[in-house]
């Protein structure tokens, strides 16, 4: 019986990106989903039968049905069945980072980069979740091996945005609007963002980034399309207000959709596309041979008006790890003549609640000696504030999406060489993580895995965390929650 990891891989990790947060909201496409699964399992049992191999894998429709229809007990379902509130905090912390996985392998996938030994990974993993013979300590050595995974995920998505883009370059972009009608393309796939600029040349229609696709700036390809403008807003959550100023039409790529209000004028200018779903966006597929066609969207565009302008400028971005290392020599030396004291790493994602203030506050209370490393859209707290400059280097680096934390490690182990550290926590580095949904949750575990400590995330410790599993990741790993900014300003850089 021939098994195609790969085939079955990518359908896999596309069913768990569209189940990650403020992705997929479309009840009939998730049901669609399922009963697709059910066909495909089928056809698997039939097949192994027919080769001597008895399965007995149960369907997926029959106990998840009431999931979109009625009320039910959520306890006896998946995860939820786990008695032991520790193995069940471990199991859930692992699909998380599994899901934050999934996003960043589908979009590796997209520019035809991908790796058997990832699937593999992810499909064992998910069996082992379904079993309940497994140890704490075997969960927990998993949830680090996912962490591992992570970090091999990441790896291979850089190298596909790089030899495919180009290695992003220190760039100024533009955060004002043009007089043409625009599109605005939200989320993280750079593949869309490529077939996009395509087909809007010789339109007369602007395209504009928007939240985590504002990196899309920073690489060299995109560079060469001349109505491409720039960014426009900020964090995923102003949304609402932001689409009702940009007037034209809006292509989420991946998440983060807010669901727009019952008076929103823009809802019937969404289109959503790749695991994206929402009842009553037009849903842009691939067609036979894999690609995609977004002339609706462009002829929308053509008889919309121009954004309104929100705000004018530039934002400075594109410091990823081949950038950063170009600057190396004149990091070195203003850390040794004391005009760079220390790193303090900001990455993660940015949420609506008054709460996340305190990534605002922080970074305007460091010292002017030292230098934030960001990725994420965390970084819409700080990249507009005007910290200024160490002799040439921005105080904010930039280094792109949440995936792009990949390249705040390899900064990190790049300088540990540089320095002669023995020890990657024994450098001028500090972490103060914010955390949202399933991406941050792979990068906070590619950290752990890679053996990085003293941690601190916020807002709050994630729900799911069991006293006892929050215990063995700060006993072990040093993670502490944020507290006020004062006192963590003077533990975290003094």
């Amino acid at each position: 019986m021939e098994v195609n990891i790969s085939e079955i891989g990518r359908y896999i990790i596309d069913n768990l990106f569209s189940t990650i947060t403020n992705a997929n909201f479309d009840p009939q496409d998730i049901e669609r989903r399922i009963a697709v699964t059910d066909k495909r399992i089928s056809a698997m049992v039939k097949e192994a039968k027919e080769n001597g191999i008895n399965l007995t894998i149960p369907t997926v429709s029959e106990p998840i049905k009431p999931i979109l229809t009625e009320e039910y007990n959520v306890l006896g379902i998946g995860i939820m069945s786990e008695s032991d509130e520790d193995k069940r905090s471990l199991k859930e912390l692992t699909t998380y980072g599994l899901k934050g996985l999934a996003a960043y392998g589908e979009h590796a996938a997209h520019l035809g980069y991908e790796d058997e030994d990832i699937y593999s990974f992810v499909i064992d993993t998910l069996a082992v979740l379904k079993t309940e013979d497994r140890s704490v300590e075997e969960l927990v050595a998993l949830v680090l091996k996912t962490g591992e995974y992570g970090v091999k995920t990441m790896a291979l998505l850089d190298k596909a945005h790089n030899e495919t883009y180009g290695s992003p370059e220190a760039t100024v972009v533009n955060i004002g609007v043009r007089n043409n009608p625009g599109i605005l393309i939200s989320g993280h796939d750079l593949k869309d963002m490529e077939t996009l600029l395509e087909q809007t040349k010789g339109t007369g229609v602007d395209v504009y980034t928007h939240s985590e696709m504002l990196p899309a700036n920073y690489y060299p390809k995109f560079k060469k399309y001349d109505h491409f403008v720039g960014n426009y807003g900020n964090s995923w959550w102003k949304q609402k207000v932001e689409f009702e100023t940009f007037n034209g039409p809006i292509l989420f790529t991946t998440n983060c959709i807010v669901p727009p209000t019952k008076r929103a004028t823009y809802a019937d200018k969404v289109f959503t596309t790749n695991a994206t779903g929402y009842p009553g966006f037009k849903h842009i597929p691939f067609d036979e041979n894999g690609d995609k066609d977004f002339s609706e969207i462009i002829e929308l565009a053509k008889t919309c008006q121009p954004p309104t302008e929100i705000e004018s400028g530039t934002i400075v971005g594109g410091f990823a790890h081949q950038q950063v290392f170009s600057l190396a020599d004149k990091i070195v030396e203003n850390m040794k003549n004391g005009s760079l004291r220390k790193f303090v790493v900001m990455g993660g994602c940015d949420g609506r609640f008054s709460s996340r203030d305190y990534y605002k506050d922080f970074a305007q209370g460091l010292p002017q000696d030292t230098v934030i490393l960001t990725a994420g859209c965390a970084k819409y707290r700080y990249n507009k504030l005007g910290l200024g400059e160490i002799n040439g280097i921005p105080r904010v680096l930039d280094a792109g999406q949440c995936n792009d934390s990949y390249s705040l490690a390899i900064i990190a182990l790049k300088l540990k060489e540089i320095l002669g550290a023995e020890d990657i926590n024994d450098l001028p580095i500090v972490y103060n993580i914010a955390w949202y949904e399933q991406k941050a949750v792979i990068v906070f575990l590619a950290l752990l895995s890679l053996g990085i400590k003293n941690i601190h995330l916020g807002p709050t410790l994630p729900a799911f965390l069991s006293p006892n599993v929050a215990k063995v990741i700060v006993d072990n790993f040093g993670v502490s929650p944020i507290g006020e900014v004062e006192k963590d300003l003077e533990v975290l850089v003094g």
